[in-house]
């Protein structure tokens, strides 16, 4: 038998052995409408990821974790937290290179929004050897991405929707009157500039992007990353409540909390969200359950040790490990990083501090950082007493579910 002939028939073996994609999956019934708040009881503890809404069914493969659970966390999600992403496949995406600006205009139901975005560009990027790319907003260390080969991308996420109650910028010259937060508006803002970047900017490789904010702008960064299966890196710094900061734990004592967060600046999300306040234990998820949909893609958390206004602790005790429990089911526990540092809140160094990881997963160039340690601090195992009853497949055996299933958009359909 030639070595041709093995290989074939080797894959066709392969291939029988995996359960199909084509093959329908059939998925328990989420409830429609959605439960209110009160609907809920209180759970002291972080809800079973594996479990769905329905409080009854419960996830027993990686297969039917990708098809019918982690869709319904993305629906959930924008239920009760983010609103409803708007549908892309309605609008038209246009943009414009002049030098090293994009001008970005989007069309939809007889509407514009415009917005531009900047472009840096490391040294010997080319339309021949692409650079992988971050887009950020607020501050980030241009020059250190720049150094390491990895282009950044940033853009004024003002003009796409305020900080604020008002209704200006791109996103709301479309979508004015929809119930929609801030958040999910800066998300689709960082999903826009992609689609300029694969238009018009041949020297970034649209195929290894990384997404980068701090503090509530880290919020809008892991937004961006749930919403769109085309970025490969969500890097959420200092993101506190809303991002990857727990709601059922406040361990630093200080800092965000889901009523301050609400009282503050309700306008980051939709307005079911404040349904929870003084009863966040009602929610139906917490911020392991936003990192888990985000698998197979990877996803580091950086958190100061003294930051004064997010739950670091909670964030590296509870979130993480939570979260790298399903991570490490699904076979794709590397995907997952922790970046403990001893400074406040987004300090510059966070984006220093996360570097060697961001080029393993964009460049493949291998760190030997440990981005699982928790030190100084130690999980909270009391915070998921799930962890015992995972599925019972043997998931650190299979990576191949991470390629299968990671196709290159989301379809966001909002109501």
């Amino acid at each position: 038998m030639g070595p041709y002939l093995y290989r074939t028939i080797l894959t066709a073996l392969l291939c029988l052995s995996l359960p199909s994609l084509s093959q329908a999956q059939s998925c328990p019934a989420t409830p429609s409408p959605f439960p209110k708040a009160a609907a809920f009881s209180t759970q002291a503890t972080l809800p079973d990821p594996f479990v769905y809404l329905d409080g009854k069914s419960r996830v027993t493969t990686q297969e039917e974790w990708y098809q019918c659970r982690q869709p319904e966390i993305l629906r959930l999600l924008q239920e009760y937290q983010f609103g409803y992403y708007p549908d892309h496949s309605a609008e038209t995406v246009t943009a414009t290179r002049t030098s090293n600006t994009l001008s970005i205009s989007v069309a939809a139901g007889g509407k514009t929004g415009t917005f531009s975005a900047s472009i840096n560009l490391p040294n010997g990027a080319s339309a021949a050897a692409p650079s992988p790319v971050v887009i950020a907003i607020g501050g980030i260390d241009n020059n250190a991405y720049l150094r390491a080969g990895v282009a950044v991308v940033t853009f004024d996420y003002t003009k796409v929707a305020p900080d604020s109650n008002g209704k200006t910028g791109a996103f709301w010259s479309l979508y004015n009157g929809k119930d929609i937060g801030a958040l999910t508006a800066w998300a689709w803002g960082f999903h826009r500039v992609l689609d300029a970047l694969e238009l018009r900017v041949p020297e970034i490789n649209s195929t290894l992007v990384g997404v980068t904010g701090c503090s509530r702008l880290g919020k809008a960064a892991l937004a961006a990353g749930l919403f769109d299966k085309r970025i490969t890196l969500t890097m959420p710094m200092s993101s506190g409540i809303q991002g990857l900061g727990p709601y059922r734990y406040s361990l630093s004592g200080q800092g965000e909390n889901l009523e301050n967060s609400k009282q503050g600046a309700p306008w980051w999300t939709n307005s079911v969200l404040g349904t929870f306040v003084n009863q966040a234990q009602r929610l139906p998820f917490d911020a392991h359950t936003i990192a888990a949909a985000i698998a197979p893609r990877a996803i580091v958390m950086d958190q100061g040790q003294s930051d004064p206004f997010v739950d670091s602790k909670g964030t590296a005790v509870v979130t993480y490990p939570a979260a790298k429990l399903v991570y490490d089911w699904l076979g794709v526990g590397k995907q997952l990083a922790l970046a403990i540092r001893s400074g406040g809140h987004c300090d510059n160094s966070g984006y220093t501090n996360v570097l060697p990881f961001v080029l393993q997963v964009l460049k493949s160039t291998p760190t030997t950082r440990d981005y699982t340690s928790l030190s100084p601090w130690t999980a909270m195992t009391t915070a998921y007493p799930w962890s015992s009853q995972s599925p019972p497949q043997a998931a650190a055996a299979r990576e191949a579910p991470r390629k299968r299933y990671d196709t290159r958009r989301t379809s966001m359909k909002g109501n």
